[in-house]
């Protein structure tokens, strides 16, 4: 970033890193077809197949069940086609609700709580009846991209299981992030995106549990075994390879971010003590931090820091440049005025002491000088979470 500039804003986008440039760089020059049996098509396909191998390792699944898309979005669509009935919850994405309300099935929401975690159990008295399901598939994300909160995914795969569903689950923002083992939670299918771990935009994949049918969604061509047709982009791939060895070398690191997250939490509510963290309470991201400023517009706060050198975003950087409130935390249960208010701040491993110093005062021009009484400390702060009727799942 530049020196006038402090980013906070990971989750919608990590800075490319240097082994993806170089990654990329290298493969630029190669000039085969990956398709192609002679000695330039074999450098090309030696690249996607390395890079292939890689992306597995991060996941922990084995590398003939990747399958590169052009992102998350594609991934998802892919997976929520042909079902006949899909459970899903309001806290998804929306490269999620879109393709599940378009997909022709039947759909069973998953309620979520004031923690942002989407409740598996609700599932129980809808899946009594198997037969009356279809092809029925779960998808829950692995962790929600605006608060950051950890989804109880492995509880979803054991009752699921016990009633024959499939499980797919959105690994976009959890990636790189915790520790993922595809062959040890047992979901069917799993998206991931390669510019949210630091590889390039524009590729992705789609993790297909071995023995696992699924049509493809671009046929054409015998690549990818036939489960996706078109010629790779072999540059973008191998980007995505190199940023997922990165990432999961640097795990081990991520846990600091926790600490460093935590700082900007105390700071942000100490500034302004009417401001409070959404889904505080939950397992969440070391990296990610959703904070409500009742009274304030969220669109404004990120056009204020911003024009102070502050990158933050109002929610999914896919929808952020709707007015309106969250989804995600009107799904939750908040009241409108809380999801109107909220901004994510997402870090990552380079963020400095600087930016967060940058961030802080921003912060406190923003809120601008105190009234006499107001630095009262915000002890009540779960008053500002106003509930509303909480929701029966119930097919749609």
């Amino acid at each position: 970033m530049s020196a006038d500039r402090a980013y906070f804003d990971w989750n919608a986008s990590a800075p490319l890193r240097p082994d993806a440039r170089e990654a990329m760089a290298g493969a630029m020059g190669v000039i085969g077809n990956p398709s192609s049996i002679h000695a330039e098509g074999r450098r090309a396909r030696d690249l996607v197949e390395t890079a292939r191998e890689q992306v597995a390792a991060l996941v922990g699944a084995s590398p003939a069940e990747v399958v590169f898309t052009s992102g998350a979005t594609e991934a998802n669509a892919w997976a929520l086609a042909g079902w006949d009935t899909i459970f899903l919850s309001g806290i998804e994405h929306d490269s999620v609700q879109a393709p599940a309300r378009n997909a022709g099935a039947r759909l069973i929401d998953i309620p979520a709580g004031l923690d942002g975690v989407a409740r598996h159990d609700a599932l129980a008295p809808q899946v009594s009846d198997g037969d009356a399901l279809g092809r029925a598939l779960v998808t829950l994300q692995m962790a929600n991209n605006e608060t950051g909160v950890l989804q109880p995914v492995a509880d979803a795969v054991s009752l699921a299981r016990e009633h024959g569903l499939s499980v797919h689950t959105d690994a976009t923002q959890a990636a790189g992030r915790v520790p993922i083992d595809f062959t040890g939670l047992g979901v069917d299918l799993l998206s991931l995106s390669s510019h949210k771990l630091g590889g390039p935009k524009g590729t992705g994949a789609l993790v297909v549990r071995d023995g696992v049918t699924i049509a493809p969604l671009i046929a054409g061509g015998g690549q990818a075994r036939r489960r996706r047709a078109g010629t790779e982009n072999v540059a973008a791939i191998a980007g995505f390879g190199a940023a997922a060895a990165a990432a999961l070398r640097d795990l081990e690191h991520i846990t600091d971010l926790a600490a460093r997250r935590d700082v900007v939490e105390r700071g942000l509510t100490d500034v302004a003590p009417e401001c409070f963290v959404i889904g505080q309470s939950s397992p969440r991201l070391a990296n990610t931090m959703c904070i409500a400023w009742p009274g304030k517009s969220a669109e404004a706060l990120v056009i204020k820091l911003d024009l102070m050198g502050i990158a933050v975003s109002a929610g999914s950087a896919c929808s952020s440049g709707k007015v309106g409130s969250s989804h995600v935390l009107e799904a939750m249960g908040l009241s409108g005025e809380v999801a109107k208010s909220a901004i994510r701040v997402s870090l990552g491993l380079t963020t400095s002491d600087r930016d967060i110093q940058r961030l802080l005062a921003a912060w406190l021009a923003v809120r601008g000088p105190r009234s006499v009484g107001s630095d009262r400390c915000n002890t009540g702060r779960a008053d500002k979470v106003q509930p509303r009727v909480e929701r029966i799942p119930e097919g749609v």
